[in-house]
Parts: C-alpha cells; structure tokens; sequence
C-alpha cells in the first residue's frame, strides 16, 4: 500500500525525536552565516559564492543519503512525485525539522529507471517544489542591498545537499532556488528537477 504524506511526515518526525545529537538552532545558523560571510571574503563574486555554496551542499548530501536510509528504512521510490514527498516529509524533517510544502510539476516525459521503467514512466511529473515556510539556516539575515543585486543565494548549500544526495541513489537532478523572502520574494522555494535516472554502477569484473 502507497504511503502518504502524512504518513511520512510521522517517519520523519520519529527520526527528529529520536536524534541524540540535535545542534542548537541559533548557533546553527550563526555558524553558516559565518560561513557565507566567509565564503564572501574570499570570493568577492557572489556567482562563485553560490556555486561553492552548492558544492558544500552536495558532499554534505552525499553523505547524509546514508544515514537517511539507515534511520527511515524506506526502500526505492516509485516515482518522482514521491520522491518529492520523502524528500520534504522525511528528509527535511528528519534533519532541519521542518517540512516543506511540495508542488508537483504538471505531467512531462519523464526519464525512466533502468530497473524500473514500467512505474517510472508513470510518474506525475520531472519536476516538484519545495516552499520552506521557515528556514533554520536564514534566522537573524538580512541581506544587503549589494548581494541582492549581486544574485546571491544565502541558502544555496540546501540545494546541493539534494543533488547529492539524490544521486547517490541513481538520481540526477537540477536543484534551484527560484525565490527567497531574504531577496524580498513572497516564499522561499527550491525548485527539484529530474534530468535522468542514472545506471547503477557494475563492479569491475563483474557481468
């Protein structure tokens, strides 16, 4: 039987709950403004910032896939669609308590699996969206006018945490920011593209 939303946002607050090793959420996010204060310093290019911020982010994901499977014990997605439910029912619960709204993209050609094309392709879309109602890792920000118009994305590690995270498990994916309150938009929302599901790798030796 399919598990829905709500049932996944109980996995993913059990897994907060059960968390020995919680930060504390204000020095959480001095420690990453510090880090983004840093990372402007020294690359005096906000462009650059991003692209390091999402660097940080994906070797983070690539590590974090690992105890997200252990903690949550959930097997392969069907699809995209409820990809995007584990990824902001679980997921960001499990490791920001928070829970993402998910907006699912209208129904596209989807790339298909290779070991599961069948359900796959009967995906609802390629693409979803995450609005963050509150965001652990933008409290106590204000941007200056000057990074605004530079295009700097304060939040950006959060999108290479779900890229890398996703291609550990046979996923490549866009991960974007499309708007953040901190630039003055309304909501802050990620935007979660599918390009291809990618072949697991065969041990050299192997058939």
């Amino acid at each position: 039987m399919a598990t829905t939303s709500k049932q996944y946002k109980a996995i993913g607050e059990d897994i907060w709950k059960g968390r020995t090793e919680k930060t504390n959420a204000e020095l959480f996010a001095l420690t990453y403004g510090a880090l983004v204060v840093q990372l402007i310093q020294d690359y005096e290019d906000y462009d650059e910032v991003n692209k390091q911020l999402e660097k940080m982010g994906y070797n983070i994901g690539t590590r974090l896939i690992e105890d997200f499977l252990a903690r949550s014990n959930l097997g392969r997605c069907a699809d995209f669609r409820e990809t995007g439910e584990v990824v902001a029912k679980v997921g960001f619960k499990s490791f920001l308590n928070i829970s993402p709204t998910v907006t699912h993209g209208a129904p596209t050609s989807v790339a298909t699996s290779p070991t599961a094309a069948t359900s796959q392709s009967a995906s609802a879309g390629a693409t979803f969206i995450l609005t963050l109602d509150e965001n652990p890792l933008a409290e106590f920000v204000e941007l200056p006018e000057e990074a605004i118009e530079g295009g700097l994305w304060f939040s950006n590690v959060l999108c290479g945490v779900i890229r890398g995270a996703l291609e550990m498990i046979q996923m490549q994916v866009q991960a974007t920011f499309i708007s953040d309150v901190l630039r003055g938009d309304e909501s802050t929302d990620i935007r979660v593209t599918l390009v291809k599901y990618l072949e697991e790798e065969v041990p050299v030796g192997d058939d």
